[in-house]
């Protein structure tokens, strides 16, 4: 299905991705130029002082990444967030392809609160903001209607992180979740990481530790759309995922507890088609998601096998997307409502950007035949996700 095969370790502050893939389409150039506002330099990267403020008595910053091949990777230590990814289309011409803001502000005050952030200390959604362990229930603040999603009323989209660069390459987030936090139990030590590879590649790595048994499902929710950030609507984008199943969703988003297959529903792209084809035809469930917010049961999951591929069609760029995770929400965009001035002074209007979130399923901790999400103490949560890209398919 999809053939590019992967290994990737992180050792000494080095990313290493040792690849060999097979492609043979041939690509076409991009017809469009990016703008440039007045909060990026003149190679279009957001600026470093835009970033530098005080939340919460901390100090926010920005932070570069880059490999010898062009590719540069801004990230903001505010909420963890991806604020600009420039890679190279089908021209050599680098395009951010992460739809966002180019100052601190503009995330802080977004109404869309989640743009490139690392969610948790639960992504995804919790029904009725309840869940039990060990025999004790837990409230956790509903956000989401009559439901939890991205962790509650202040997630990590929220807080400032404590930042190292190791490399050029390489940077270090770490924060401390305080047991009760939000309501979770348990005080859970996280650490991110954000790499670069030497071929077009970002890793995101996650570990956590608890003193207390507690859930945790830890994501990042990129807004992407890969003919650049601001360049209208992603329908005409191809998709293809290596999913032979998906968990339905009740009217407010809670998965049913059933894995249903996408044979014959808009909801199979196990070939590719692009997200416009059938987001419209009359379907109970894209009718819920308003469009496709799904989780897709991942045929499998490891850093080696691509789980899913996008390819936008005025670009030409092709990201691929491998996890470790068993599951991976496709949103897109459905919710996005015109109320936000992203980058270039171009509004958030709907569909104009996906996420693909690698995830355990939404509502594990009340779906006990969902891959659990529990973490006891004396256990290391660790998980990686990368997203790999180039101009084949």
């Amino acid at each position: 299905m999809i053939k590019c095969n992967y290994f990737l370790t992180l050792a000494a502050g080095s990313l290493l991705l040792l690849s060999a893939c097979n492609s043979s389409e041939k690509q076409t150039a991009a017809d469009s130029a990016a703008t440039v506002s007045d909060t990026t330099t003149e190679s279009g990267l957001p600026q470093k002082s835009a970033f530098e403020n005080t939340i919460d008595g901390k100090a926010t910053d920005l932070y570069t990444l880059k490999n010898s091949r062009g590719m540069v990777a801004s990230i903001t230590n505010y909420g963890g967030r991806l604020v600009s990814l420039q890679v190279p289309d089908s021209t050599g011409k680098l395009t951010d392809v992460v739809v966002g803001f180019n100052t601190v502000e503009g995330f802080q005050k977004s109404t869309e609160p989640y743009f490139g952030a690392t969610i948790g200390r639960y992504g995804n959604r919790l029904a009725k903001g309840k869940f039990t362990l060990e025999g004790k229930s837990y409230k956790i603040f509903t956000n989401n209607g009559q439901n939890t999603l991205h962790g509650g009323k202040k997630g990590y989209q929220d807080v400032v992180w404590d930042a190292k660069q190791l490399n050029d390459s390489t940077l270090e987030l770490s924060y401390l979740s305080k047991d009760m936090e939000e309501g979770f139990p348990g005080n859970l030590k996280i650490k991110v990481t954000y790499g670069i590879t030497k071929d077009n590649g970002l890793v995101i790595s996650y570990e956590a530790t608890t003193d207390k048994t507690t859930v945790v499902n830890l994501t990042n929710h990129a807004f992407w759309n890969l003919n650049g950030a601001g360049s209208g609507k992603i329908l005409n984008h191809l998709v293809q995922i290596n999913a032979d199943g998906y968990t339905p969703v009740d009217s407010t988003l809670i998965p049913t507890g059933k894995i249903a297959p996408v044979a014959g529903t808009p909801f199979d792209f196990r070939k590719p088609a692009t997200i416009g084809a059938r987001i419209n035809v009359a379907n109970e469930q894209l009718v819920n998601g308003k469009g496709y917010d799904h989780n897709y049961v991942l045929n499998s999951h490891n850093s080696r096998t691509a789980v899913a591929r996008v390819k936008g069609d005025k670009s030409g760029i092709v990201m691929d997307v491998y996890t470790d995770e068993p599951g991976l929400q496709f949103y897109s965009g459905n919710f996005m409502q015109s109320k936000n001035t992203l980058k270039a002074g171009l509004k958030d209007d709907p569909r104009t950007a996906f996420a693909m979130e690698t995830q355990h399923f939404p509502d594990s901790p009340n779906q006990p035949k969902f891959p659990t999400t529990t973490l006891n103490p004396g256990q290391t949560y660790k998980t990686q996700s990368l997203y790999k890209f180039s101009t084949k398919w």
